[in-house]
């Protein structure tokens, strides 16, 4: 693995789990892979669970992170090409990155989109010009459209549970995303990368519900069913992963707060008990009711734990190829 900027850098889903799952058991199985390495942590916008959880996954190898917080302990950085830096931006990446390359062994970065131009966000300009100019393996963080490491974490903590309470025989497990509503328009990133990552393990019944003009960029959801009708959407549903989205086409808006998409016990009653899933940060009883976050059906912990091994699992793959 050179780069991990979504799932089509990861050759099998299934071993990488695997790989993962095995870290949770032993932490330390391979604590001198990466010893006498380093990891950037690059911020441009805040984080709790990803900074932590790489910066443990990292030390559990053996590598020294070292996290830095772009444009509040550094320069504001610029990334256009042949651009006029009369403004606020005071570096370019094409200055910053192939230091940073020269600092580090693997370099990993959190961006976040504007919401305000669609193709400049899909371009993912930010984390293509660190890999552009770097010149050493970048792991997204987060990124303006996807966040594969928290996709990665969600098919570990599926696959975990369906070891733990196995579907009968040839069953595959109906995984439904749904929309929940918010107070203020968040990205795409991790509705996206949900659906790329499903859609690309195919071994799950998969189906995407939302109000309409919700839909998300169809490269990524291509392969899933998509309704409007939530309630029909999680009928038989084993697994119910809740985000709320902005819209696509009409660019990082909110057309709807609707509170009844909002999960509930009542709507979980037609679902086949169905473990619910959420990325996490979540406005309780916004898009999500403290019923169910603080009920028997969540596994909203276990998927926020599971990010440190899908990390290690990621960060241990490139290691072994520095390493050859």
């Amino acid at each position: 693995m050179k780069n991990f900027t979504s799932v089509h850098d990861v050759q099998n889903i299934d071993e990488l789990v695997i790989k993962a799952l095995s870290y949770k058991t032993t932490p330390f199985l391979d604590k001198s892979l990466g010893a006498g390495k380093r990891i950037g942590l690059l911020f441009l916008n805040p984080s709790m669970r990803t900074r932590l959880s790489t910066q443990i996954a990292a030390q559990n190898l053996g590598m020294e992170p070292i996290v830095f917080n772009v444009g509040q302990e550094g320069w504001a950085l610029e990334f256009e090409d042949e651009a006029i830096m009369s403004g606020s931006t005071v570096e370019h990446v094409k200055d910053a990155a192939p230091i940073m390359g020269n600092y580090f062994d693997i370099l990993a970065i959190r961006t976040f989109p504007s919401l305000k131009n669609r193709e400049d966000d899909y371009s993912e300009l930010y984390i293509k010009q660190f890999i552009k100019y770097a010149g050493i393996p970048v792991v997204s963080l987060e990124s303006a459209t996807l966040h594969p490491l928290q996709s990665l974490t969600d098919i570990i903590t599926i696959t975990e549970c369906l070891k733990k309470k196995p579907l009968p025989a040839g069953k595959k497990p109906k995984i439904v995303l749904t929309w929940a509503p918010h107070v203020k328009p968040l990205p795409q990133c991790v509705a996206n990368s949900f659906s790329q990552w499903v859609n690309a393990w195919g071994q799950a019944d998969f189906v995407i519900t939302h109000p309409e003009d919700y839909e998300l960029d169809e490269q990524f959801t291509k392969g899933a069913t998509i309704t409007h009708n939530q309630d029909e959407a999680l009928q038989d549903a084993d697994f119910v992963y809740v985000k709320n989205w902005s819209t696509f086409k009409d660019y990082g808006k909110i057309y709807t707060n609707d509170p009844e998409w909002m999960l509930t016990n009542k709507k979980l009653a037609v679902t086949n008990n169905a473990k619910v899933m959420h990325c996490l940060p979540v406005r309780r009883n916004v898009e999500l009711s403290d019923e169910i976050l603080d009920g028997l059906n969540s596994i909203v912990t276990q998927e926020a734990s599971n990010r440190v091994w899908a990390a290690q699992a990621v960060l241990s793959e490139i290691l072994e190829s520095l390493n050859k």
